[in-house]
Order: structure tokens, then C-alpha cells, then sequence
């Protein structure tokens, strides 16, 4: 790819070069990218009359402004920013460059984004994706709270027990505390609510 290209075109060389770009996506979207980063860059959107980039991409070309921008970061990202060759790009292909795009981008070394960049070269797209779920279910996992989990294994164990929905279980807990002591339920709370805490920053287990 020409990285000069777009810097040697015309504003309106660039806007009739993002129509014939976008009909090859697959093939040509870095060439796409480069284009509309440098249109976005200098505002030449506002030559044809829009006030915003996002209505030029949507009015202009009905290109989802969410879609523009993912091919503008992949330009900016592999090719600008880690300078890798276009032929790889090429080979691994947009869909999965920008499946892996927010873990090469928060990577906290070179190995790492370079991990994840084979990641996408070496696996298809239904196998990317299951990897993908899989470590942001397992973040998920890590950013639950000991409250987080002490609720689950509350719901989960009276469900079994009542052997119920949890709607069914709203019912009958409504129904067992609709004619408690609010009170004498606020300071049981207050004080098991401190043991909890307790107990969870001395990283021991609440009971």
C-alpha cells in the first residue's frame, strides 16, 4: 500500500475513492482505513457541507459511523502504529484484526500484542471468537466482589432448596418478611454486614 496515497489525493479524489474501496472491504480495508483517517484528520468532511464525520460516513456512503471507525483504527493501529507489512495484514483479514484489536491495543508489551496478532493469523474466526469469550468471561469471573459471589451462592442455594424460580423465590421471601420487625432486621444486617467485611479484607471466608 501507497501510505502516502492519501496525502497525494485531492479532497474529492478521497471521497470518490472511499465509494470504490468500500465494495472490495475485505480486501481494501486498510487502503479504506488510510482514506477516511485522513479525511476525519483534516475535516475535509466540512468541504461537502457536514458538520460531523460521523454524518458524512452515514449520509454520504450509508456507512455506519461504528463500522468507519473500526476500519480507521485498524489502519491506525497495525499499520501506523505497529508498522506491520500489509501483506499480513492482508492474510489475517479486518474481521478478525478487529476482533483482537482491543487486546493488542491495552497490551502492556510488544510480546503481548504480538501474541494476539498470532492469534488471529493462526486461528479461524469461529475458533478466535470462542477464545475470545472465553478470557472475557474469565475478566468477568476476576472482577466479581466476595458480595458478588456471596449473593449467587444465597440465590442458588434457596432455589435448590424451595426448589423454585427465582421469581417464586421473590414471592416467598416477600411474604416471610412482610410481617418482620423492620428494625430488628436492620441491626441483624448492620452487624453480620461488618463481619462480612471483616472478613473479606482479612481475606478469610464470610460465613
Amino acid at each position: 500500500m501507497e501510505k502516502e496515497l492519501s496525502m497525494e489525493m485531492t479532497p474529492q479524489e478521497k471521497f470518490e475513492s472511499v465509494n470504490i474501496l468500500m465494495k472490495t472491504l475485505e480486501e481494501k480495508y486498510l487502503m479504506l482505513g488510510q482514506v477516511l483517517s485522513d479525511i476525519k484528520r483534516k475535516g475535509s468532511f466540512k468541504i461537502k457541507g457536514y458538520k460531523s464525520f460521523k454524518n458524512f460516513v452515514e449520509v454520504e456512503y450509508n456507512l455506519k459511523s461504528s463500522l468507519a471507525a473500526k476500519i480507521i483504527k485498524a489502519f491506525e493501529l497495525y499499520s501506523e502504529e505497529l508498522d506491520i507489512d500489509e501483506a499480513e495484514l492482508k492474510q489475517i483479514g479486518f474481521e478478525r484484526l478487529d476482533m483482537v484489536r482491543p487486546f493488542v491495543e491495552k497490551a502492556e508489551s510488544y510480546a503481548e500484542q504480538e501474541e494476539w496478532i498470532e492469534c488471529a493469523k493462526g486461528m479461524n474466526t469461529a475458533d478466535l471468537k470462542d477464545k475470545i469469550k472465553e478470557i472475557r468471561q474469565q475478566e468477568k469471573e476476576n472482577k466479581r466482589s466476595s458480595k458478588d459471589l456471596l449473593i449467587e451462592q444465597y440465590l442458588e442455594n434457596m432455589v435448590t432448596f424451595f426448589n423454585c424460580s427465582r421469581k417464586e423465590l421473590d414471592f416467598k421471601l416477600a411474604l416471610y418478611f412482610q410481617d418482620a420487625d423492620l428494625d430488628d432486621l436492620k441491626e441483624i444486617i448492620k452487624e453480620r454486614q461488618r463481619r462480612f467485611e471483616d472478613e473479606a479484607t482479612q481475606g478469610g471466608q464470610p460465613v
